[in-house]
């Protein structure tokens, strides 16, 4: 009698095990939006928080479009308001995602659990353009601290500087996965955001590009269309909430692996995830604009959708979405 096993036993394994971690999640485990068992637990080492009214100054460095460009002046105009959408309200909201990033201020230091924590309130004070190239297409460390200065016109104090480069520039590090990179030079906090859609697609932009390495998952349309605009969202969202919850890199953090290596936050320890569910190579649960095939996962202001990164929730210990 012929054998009924797989001439590939150790394939097979690898299916069953693959459906196994899949159903793992799908059952529940993964529950409230919250992924417990793949979350890493981020730890308060003291620092301040950026509260309060936070002024913002972007530098767009290179040829950043006007897609691209109203996709990030939509994007934070979103994060404080409360009726997003056309009609107002449309749920689940940019700024519901927002005030999760609120919600670390209720915990810290030996502060009880406040139920509302104080707004923080974003405003865009300065607009720079650099479309000269000035400190060249490869951005070092060096050349941050040259760009951040020239966004904020030197003035420090609670100014986060935003620097956003065009697909022909190199951002450090950016191929060794660190997608959005945040710090600060003395009290000056700042984001970096390179644009993904050329350089390091698979690592950086892989829900609207086929990845890299790992499970290969379904390739997403973007929201607004254009793969640049959407790509840097996620980041800029991710180093946005990163640099609010840690500025100076000693307030709330942990130590990553795999694809964050070094110190990850708010925004970088969910790193994949978009909506509940979410495992290896799945996004999780998101919704699907039917006219024009966009993913998205909250509503912002002027009827613009966005597709926003996971948070590290710090009230339940677990990655939250908003779906």
């Amino acid at each position: 009698m012929a054998s009924s096993l797989p001439s590939r036993p150790l394939a097979l394994v690898f299916s069953l095990l693959f459906l196994i971690i899949a159903q793992f999640y799908h059952l529940g485990l993964a529950h409230s939006h919250g992924f417990p068992s793949l979350a890493p637990q981020l730890t308060y080492h003291g620092g301040p928080l950026l509260t309060g009214n936070l002024d913002i100054s972007i530098l767009y460095y290179g040829r950043i479009s006007r897609v691209q460009k109203n996709a990030i002046r939509s994007f934070l105009k979103s994060l404080n308001s409360v009726r997003a959408g056309h009609g107002g309200g449309i749920k689940p909201m940019v700024s519901s995602w927002w005030n999760v990033v609120e919600s670390y201020q209720s915990f810290v230091g030996g502060r009880g659990r406040r139920r509302n924590p104080p707004r923080i309130n974003v405003k865009v004070v300065r607009v720079v353009t650099d479309t000269s190239y000035s400190v060249g297409k490869i951005m070092t460390t060096d050349f941050t601290r040259i760009l951040v200065e020239k966004a904020t016109a030197r003035r420090s104090g609670k100014t986060l500087a935003m620097i956003v480069t065009d697909r022909q520039v190199t951002v450090q590090e950016m191929c060794t996965g660190k997608c959005v990179q945040h710090g600060a030079f003395g009290r000056q906090a700042y984001v970096i955001v390179g644009n993904p859609e050329t350089k390091c697609p698979g690592a950086c932009a892989w829900r609207f590009h086929r990845e890299e390495e790992g499970p290969q998952g379904v390739v997403l349309q973007p929201p607004s269309g254009n793969v640049g605009a959407d790509a840097m969202i996620v980041l800029l969202a991710s180093g946005l909430a990163d640099a609010v919850t840690n500025p100076f890199n000693n307030a709330f953090f942990t130590f990553g692996s795999g694809p964050n290596v070094g110190p990850v936050g708010a925004g970088t320890a969910c790193w994949g995830m978009f909506g509940s569910g979410a495992f290896p190579g799945y996004t999780g649960k998101i919704r699907v604009d039917p006219k024009s095939g966009g993913a998205f996962n909250t509503h912002g202001v002027r009827g613009n959708k966005f597709l926003l990164p996971a948070l590290w929730n710090p009230a339940s210990s677990s990655c939250w979405t908003p779906v």
